[in-house]
């Protein structure tokens, strides 16, 4: 062992197929006994992770350590985890004994000592009486935990968990999760666990790993995830949130939905763009008064079973969601209050589009790929490296593609209470960010047009 706290070192850790990074220079680091969840939409990275550290996949650069020893080239069955897997991977000709003991058998342990092992497993996943059972006639839940059983029978030092609830329904994986939950605190050994599912990261988790683009976006407890989200990726995909434009007036004074308020954050500036995060469950909903913060109408009012979620429409033309216990009925007028410490600032990831181009001519530039009338230029000529600036509102998108001068699908789409801001990824993997008043589904295939007068060139030394 190593003197590191650490029972799982990642360092570094890239990976591409083809051209397509799917990890992109991920650290990872679990302490002994840690339930850590690895959270992020499907393309992520996280089941590559994953498949990297169980030895299934072999990463392009990094290395990988478990308790201490580098096993970044050791195979798959002398690494000391196990993996359970979202399609069970349960032997169908083979009994659930059989199924239990078939690692040991393999390791040709002694029989008696097999029997123990596989009782004592078995009785831990809550399927004692089970043994001679055809897993074919188990449920979904009970094939799982069969499967949960052969991986912890070797006694691995990590365990795995790949989606390993995905298939369940929705009661059985409530279940499920608590049973894992009590299973994680008796075996007392390391869980790194894979979802896409928020709700189930922050039931289970000591940790949360939060992925989106094959890069980590964030890594906390469940608690600082949700109240201090990083980045707008991180606070969107967590829970609901309203994330708006804002701009740091000074030190604990943010203005946004054209008010300046009171927030308890410092640190970011004078005058400088922020992004604004509120809770729906911490806006304070009430009949008109003078001392509301902000006023509006309500738009929309549906109960969620503990509590009502409502819409909320300002003046400005700011949409507010707020999640309260009371309900105020469409068309009614309200004042909201929000308090200082609800009110969360966050660093904005970009101000504007970049892109790094190459001159063509005095009036064309390479950029995304292709070639964009960009207007004439002053100071830069033909084979000149340049930047390329774009505001996010100057980016137009097409329903028909080939009325575009580049092509790209929607891959994020973020509310931020007045417009959409989304995320399109070119043909050639590069990503263009775009503010627009018009709705986009996910994944929809969209031209992209910038118009000349709308770009800000200049040249980049060298």
């Amino acid at each position: 062992m190593g003197d590191s706290n650490f029972i799982i070192e990642l360092s570094h850790i890239s990976k591409s197929f083809g051209d397509k990074q799917v990890l992109d220079d991920v650290s990872l680091y679990v302490k002994k006994g840690e339930f850590v969840t690895i959270l992020g939409p499907s393309g992520c990275g996280k089941t590559t992770l994953l498949r990297i550290l169980a030895g299934f996949g072999t990463a392009d650069e990094g290395e990988i350590k478990i308790g201490g020893a580098d096993i970044t080239e050791v195979p798959p069955h002398e690494r000391p985890v196990n993996t359970v897997f979202q399609r069970y991977a349960l032997f169908p000709h083979l009994n659930v004994y059989d199924n239990i003991a078939f690692g040991l058998k393999l390791k040709k342990v002694k029989q008696d000592e097999i029997d123990l092992r596989v009782r004592k497993a078995l009785k831990m996943v809550g399927m004692t009486d089970y043994e001679w059972r055809d897993v074919n006639s188990l449920s979904g839940g009970q094939q799982q935990r069969v499967a949960i059983a052969r991986a912890i029978i070797n006694r691995p030092q990590v365990l795995l968990l790949d989606e390993p609830l995905a298939a369940l329904d929705l009661k059985m994986r409530k279940d499920m999760q608590m049973e894992l939950k009590e299973m994680h605190r008796t075996l007392g050994i390391t869980f790194v666990y894979v979802t896409h599912d928020q709700e189930e990261a922050l039931t289970l988790s000591d940790t949360i790993v939060v992925m989106s683009e094959g890069k980590v976006q964030q890594i906390g407890t469940p608690t600082d995830i949700y109240n201090e989200p990083a980045n707008s990726f991180v606070a969107d995909f967590i829970g609901e949130s309203n994330i708006l434009n804002g701009e740091m007036v000074r030190d604990e004074v943010v203005k946004f939905m054209g008010k300046e308020v009171d927030c308890v954050d410092k640190g970011f500036g004078e005058n400088t763009p922020v992004d604004v995060v509120i809770r729906p469950e911490d806006v304070y909903i009430m009949p008109p008064t003078d001392s509301g913060m902000f006023e509006g109408v309500v738009q929309s009012c549906i109960f969620k079973g503990v509590h009502y979620e409502m819409t909320v429409l300002t003046p400005d033309g700011y949409e507010i969601m707020i999640q309260d216990y009371n309900a105020f009925e469409v068309g009614r007028q309200v004042s909201m209050i929000i308090k200082p410490s609800d009110i969360h600032v966050m660093h904005k990831e970009r101000i504007c589009n970049t892109f790094e181009g190459k001159m063509i001519d005095s009036t064309h530039v390479e950029i995304l790929g292709t070639s964009f009338v960009c207007g004439e230029q002053a100071n830069v000529e033909a084979g000149d490296v340049v930047e390329v600036e774009v505001d996010f509102d100057k980016v137009e998108l097409m329903d028909n593609k080939e009325d575009g001068i580049t092509v790209g699908d929607v891959r994020f789409i973020l509310y931020k209470g007045d417009h959409y801001h989304l995320t399109v990824r070119t043909e050639n993997g590069d990503n263009i960010y775009v503010d627009t008043h018009d709705v986009w589904d996910d994944r929809d295939i969209v031209g992209v047009r910038i118009q000349p007068e709308d770009m800000r060139i200049k040249r980049v030394n060298g």
